[in-house]
């Protein structure tokens, strides 16, 4: 269980650093796409999987942007919406592309 103390600005730097991850390994499943016939369409498969994770993400920096950085989160979702969007973070920041 997550003790949530941040500002909207801390989640935005989170959620920029997983943006980064995500466009990471979407690149890197899709060049290991074209590296073997066998294997490409779990690559191809993996990277659209990917790309729907990061519109989802954009979609909701473009609304936490709009918040005042200085705010405290916690005034802003419940503390269950925060601990579930703090995990998620975490699983997708945490992947590494050369694992793909």
């Amino acid at each position: 269980m997550y003790v949530v103390k941040m500002k909207v600005g801390e989640l935005l730097e989170l959620i920029d650093e997983t943006i980064a991850n995500l466009k990471i390994a979407i690149v890197a499943n899709q060049q290991r796409a074209l590296e073997s016939p066998h294997t490409s369409y779990e690559f191809t498969q993996r990277a659209i999987e990917l790309q729907e994770d990061l519109d989802d993400l954009m979609k909701a920096r473009e609304m936490i942007a709009k918040l005042d950085p200085e705010d405290d989160v916690e005034g802003h979702f419940s503390k269950e919406e925060l601990e579930e969007f703090l995990k998620l973070l975490e699983l997708l920041r945490n992947a590494d592309a050369h694992v793909y």
